[in-house]
């Protein structure tokens, strides 16, 4: 680990203005698809009862819960086809085929029939959507995660990532503002009738604009580089056998994300269900909860993004994770007797605070462990899986606890979740120096390596 001064920008490949307008159109198409992603989960409350019936809420919560798990098993799936396709033919072409495959999905929830209209039918429309949405993820995380840490300067990739997580953040608070809104202008009935259909319509409509752009966007320099004549055959680019090679890099992508990504979905997901399910809040005071403290959380990112460019990743990788390993509990403790506004607020920025730690950076530790034939897909693959085992069934392992009647057993398995990040972090090296294209390796050449220099680039 090192925390000298950072290591030298890169070579100009795009000029200041061109990596901006990159960014900002990298993020915005991103937030579109976490928006149509987490809109499910937060109007869930309204929609369970247009799909299964009966009169326990729970259980109604446990079946869109699962539909909602389902959702991740198709991530490694999509990890892998879109991984693949955005190394063999460009972070651009995945990323606009992500947004496509997002719009659909949107389309299928908005128009699917009610239990009391088609019977299962709507749930199994609802599943099929959740299945592509699923596909879809699964290639934007990597494809995203690795086109703004590629098209960011050199000293300045956790920055740059960071907005990954502010754009997610954002696509969930913009689907919390439309709850929000409809909340306000529509009664409960109208919600739980035909309101929740709206936010969908949205997102459909979001992604054609999203559409549009992310055609506009520019390669990176790693990639066009990497496609030139010099980069070997085509099929060593983006393969299950490149990445076979690089398997240690792959295995500290499912270690580190572990932890990290069942948090995240503690704290945002399931954070409004457990307040309102758990702590007896009211559904718009929850919502508000969510909001504000999401909003804090997506200013916090590019902070600590930028504090990881000059003291280096690692430190603050295990701030996370001992944070959320002896935190957790009384964290989650604390928030299920905070029935008012205040409370529940200052727990829930206290979690999402230390959650910070491995949001703000993941995206540039993951792709500057990976050359570039194998990079999004080394990103896409082993973060889908550890993704569809733990993250997309944090919600429905806390429900279950929740039903069984030992609801704080789930805050032990977050602890868990979290320590065994927490090994990984201290043993692995920090990859802030990482050069990620021939054009940084040359510069490296030229200036000599940096203390610690982790090598991506071979």
């Amino acid at each position: 680990m090192s925390s000298s001064a950072a290591p030298p920008a890169t070579p100009p490949g795009h000029s200041p203005g061109s990596r901006r307008l990159a960014l900002v159109g990298g993020s915005l198409g991103n937030l579109v698809e976490w928006y149509d992603w987490f809109v499910y989960a937060s109007f869930a409350i309204y929609f369970a009862d247009s799909f299964f019936p009966g009169d326990n809420q729970t259980t109604k919560l446990l079946n869109t819960a699962g539909i909602f798990a389902v959702g991740f098993l198709m991530r490694p799936v999509g990890g892998w086809i879109l991984g693949r396709a955005a190394d063999r033919h460009g972070r651009k072409s995945a990323l606009t085929l992500t947004v496509t495959l997002m719009s659909v999905a949107a389309l299928l929830i908005a128009l699917a029939p009610t239990y009391g209209r088609s019977g299962y039918l709507g749930a199994l429309v609802l599943l099929l959507a959740r299945l592509l949405q699923g596909l879809s993820i699964g290639g934007e995380y990597a494809a995203s995660a690795t086109y703004l840490t590629e098209v960011s300067a050199r000293n300045r990739r956790g920055l740059g990532s960071s907005f990954q997580y502010v754009s997610m953040t954002c696509g969930q608070l913009l689907g919390l503002a439309v709850l929000i809104t409809l909340q306000h202008t529509l009664t409960t009935g109208q919600l739980e009738s035909w309101g929740w259909r709206v936010p969908f319509v949205l997102g459909a409509l979001f992604s054609v604009v999203v559409y549009w752009l992310r055609r506009r966007l520019t390669e990176t320099e790693a990639f066009t580089e990497e496609s030139g004549a010099d980069a070997g055959p085509d099929g060593a680019r983006g393969t299950l056998a490149a990445l076979w090679r690089h398997r240690r890099q792959a295995g500290l992508v499912m270690a580190l994300t572990l932890g990290g990504t069942v948090a995240y979905y503690t704290y945002t997901t399931y954070l409004t269900k457990y307040l309102i399910g758990s702590a007896g809040m009211a559904k718009s005071t929850a919502t508000l909860v969510s909001f504000t403290a999401l909003t804090v959380f997506a200013l916090l990112q590019p902070l600590a993004g930028a504090l990881s460019d000059r003291i280096g990743r690692r430190p603050l990788l295990i701030t996370f994770a001992v944070g959320c390993t002896v935190g957790t509990y009384p964290i989650m403790t604390a928030l299920g007797s905070a029935s008012s506004y205040w409370p529940a607020l200052g727990l829930s920025l206290l979690a999402l605070v230390i959650v910070t730690g491995y949001t703000s950076i993941n995206a540039a530790v993951k792709a500057e462990l990976f050359p570039t034939r194998v990079r999004a897909l080394g990103v896409a693959l082993p973060y889908a899986i550890a993704n569809a085992l733990f993250g997309g069934t944090a919600e429905y392992v806390a429900l279950w606890f929740k039903d069984a009647g030992h609801e704080k057993l789930f805050f032990w398995y977050v602890s868990g979740c979290a320590l065994v990040s927490l090994v990984t972090y201290v043993l692995m090296p920090d990859t802030r120096d990482a050069a990620l294209s021939r054009a940084e390796a040359a510069t490296e050449a030229d200036t000599g390596p940096g203390p610690a220099r982790a090598r991506a680039v071979r």
